[in-house]
């Protein structure tokens, strides 16, 4: 057996992260704007998305590869027909240790025990305000904070917990909502996690000035919840993790732009249409799908793969700048967060 790939920086292929569609039913501001993503917009056609039996083929040769973490995403998962057969045939990999899902929530209710009986392990959901008038503006759905929650308790009653809540907090916008939100999930065991909004993408306007820093979410949280640092629960951690002094849980903070976390980066990509990037902020892909349609081996694809991963040299984070945050990189929308 070949050893496990490193890439040029030493970092090895540990969590593989699946879009396993480009639709969504949100319009988020900072991941699919309405003006972009409005009724005209073309997505993909279902023959070109990766088929169940594809992608379950391309998880076996990633665990081969030193894979053990899954997180399907999107667009929004749950709008991916029949989903829980997929889960099912992916927690049932050997490999596959840790198997989640991240999702607006608002579907969870008709799929959670199903994606529960299914083999699914944990679910993170996006929630960016706990009042209904900043959540509307920021979804641009006209859905109202009471189907996230709705959401999270299906998942919860089915097994599904603990969940992680994750909070894009973009200036201007929501960073009225940090306590508020602290407020609502401290001592719920559910776990919450802000996240410095980022320049993914090329159609969300992203500037630096929008930008709420982690500094600047810990101490608006520790005005009123005293707060100290906790050990990351393992190398490549993306969230910084922090406990409140009064026993009333944690939370976490993913600071991509003022404290980037490349160093450690064991993560790749798969698109909904099988191209796999390295890097969250990447300009190209790798097409997986046209070797998978081709006739490739086994042998062939991972040979393809450990030729990518060992080739890897991205640390966008650490290089940002005026020249990069201009350049046309991939839609989150397209490989998810």
């Amino acid at each position: 057996m070949l050893p496990r790939p490193l890439d040029t920086l030493g970092r090895p292929l540990h969590d593989l992260r699946i879009s396993v569609t480009d639709r969504c039913n949100f319009r988020c501001v900072y991941c699919m704007p309405r003006a972009v993503f409005g009724p005209d917009h073309a997505f993909l056609p279902r023959e070109e998305l990766l088929s169940f039996d594809e992608l379950t083929r391309l998880v076996t040769i990633f665990t081969g590869l030193g894979v053990e973490k899954v997180r399907l995403t999107g667009g929004e998962p749950l709008v991916r027909r029949d989903l829980p057969s997929l889960v099912a045939r992916l927690a049932a990999l050997p490999g596959v240790q840790d198997l989640t899902l991240t999702t607006n929530g608002v579907l969870l209710p008709g799929q959670a025990p199903a994606l529960r009986e299914a083999g699914l392990h944990r679910v993170t959901v996006s929630l960016d305000a706990d009042d209904d008038e900043t959540f509307m503006r920021l979804n641009d759905a006209r859905v109202p904070v009471s189907k996230v929650l709705g959401g999270i308790e299906a998942a919860e009653a089915a097994g599904l917990g603990p969940i992680k809540l994750n909070m894009v907090v973009k200036r201007g916008w929501n960073e009225h909502a940090i306590l508020p939100m602290a407020r609502r999930f401290h001592g719920t065991g559910r776990i919450l996690r802000f996240i410095e909004y980022m320049d993914v993408g090329h159609s969300n306007g992203w500037r630096l000035d929008d930008v709420v820093t982690a500094d600047e979410i810990l101490s608006t949280i520790a005005s009123e919840f005293p707060i100290e640092p906790m050990p990351p629960t393992k190398r490549g951690e993306v969230a910084e993790r922090y406990r409140y002094l009064d026993g009333g849980g944690e939370i976490g903070v993913i600071a991509s732009v003022t404290r980037p976390f490349c160093g450690a980066c064991d993560r790749a990509r798969l698109s909904a249409d099988g191209q796999l990037y390295t890097c969250l902020f990447a300009t190209q892909g790798h097409d997986l799908r046209s070797l998978l349609r081709s006739g490739a081996s086994d042998d062939e694809l991972e040979a393809q793969l450990r030729t990518i991963w060992n080739l890897r040299d991205d640390r966008y984070s650490e290089l940002r700048s005026a020249e990069t945050v201009d350049l046309p990189k991939v839609e989150m929308s397209y490989i998810g967060g």
